[in-house]
């Protein structure tokens, strides 16, 4: 296992000012990663992940009047409003555990969150450090169309990278693989579509606002490879807070 690396801070070994908290905004399309690599910085990082899906699921479990009024909107198939997103982000950012730094997970999704989000972070002593996954689409539809599922036990295999022992069938119990309706390709381009709308305004909001941030190449690369790139464009980060020049690293990175 990779030794445990040190959560960056915003400013210099050297300096008289208090080191500032890094907030890692992770992007990345459906079939990129992201999820995987979450849970890899939090165990090298040594930091919580803040998780606005969660945080919701959470309050709609107890049953509190927020998770009502949440429950309420979604069987109506409206959206939670920011407000009350912001507002669970705000109160999630003030617990202790979140001292060291911390991961976003599906936070910011607006360009009106990431205003909100820039403001919690200067309140909080912290520096937006953002890191999009980029894949090729065609690679990404490859991967998510390959996958498959045994009904019966729910066993996944992939035709690429973990195909089943005899075409079709599940290793285990011999049932006929099902193609998940999530995995077929016209679901899956539609994905990408709504990611792509979502998201390149947010991405430009964070370049207009000068945050730092680096754009990894994830297409071919392996899972535990792309950490360890990330954890050292961290670490990258950990400097006085000028903001680096645009350019390309070897790995074809921007920043």
């Amino acid at each position: 296992m990779p030794p445990e690396v040190v959560v960056p801070s915003a400013v210099a070994p050297d300096s008289d000012q208090a080191p500032v908290k890094c907030a890692i905004v992770l992007f990345g399309p459906p079939g990129s990663g992201k999820g995987t690599q979450s849970q890899f910085l939090i165990k090298r990082l040594g930091i919580p992940q803040i998780s606005t899906g969660d945080m919701l699921r959470e309050h709609i479990r107890c049953g509190d009047d927020i998770g009502q009024a949440i429950e309420q909107r979604m069987r109506a198939g409206l959206l939670v409003p920011d407000e009350l997103v912001n507002v669970l982000v705000a109160e999630r950012l003030s617990q202790p555990d979140t001292g060291r730094g911390f991961i976003l997970d599906g936070y910011p999704r607006t360009s009106a969150q990431g205003r909100v989000l820039i403001d919690l972070l200067d309140r909080n002593n912290a520096e937006a450090v953002v890191i999009h996954l980029l894949v090729d689409y065609n690679i990404i539809i490859a991967r998510i169309t390959g996958r498959r599922q045994c009904p019966k036990c729910g066993t996944l295999y992939n035709l690429l990278s973990r195909p089943p022992k005899a075409a079709g069938v599940c290793d285990l119990d011999g049932e006929e693989l099902i193609i998940r309706e999530d995995d077929r390709e016209q679901v899956i381009r539609e994905r990408l579509d709504s990611y792509e709308r979502q998201t390149s305004p947010l991405i430009a909001f964070f370049r207009e606002t000068g945050r730092k941030m680096y754009e990894v190449d994830a297409s071919r690369v392996t899972p535990v490879a792309l950490s360890e790139r990330i954890c050292e464009l961290l670490d990258c980060a950990a400097w006085s807070g000028k903001q680096k020049k645009p350019g390309h690293s070897q790995d074809g990175s921007r920043s």
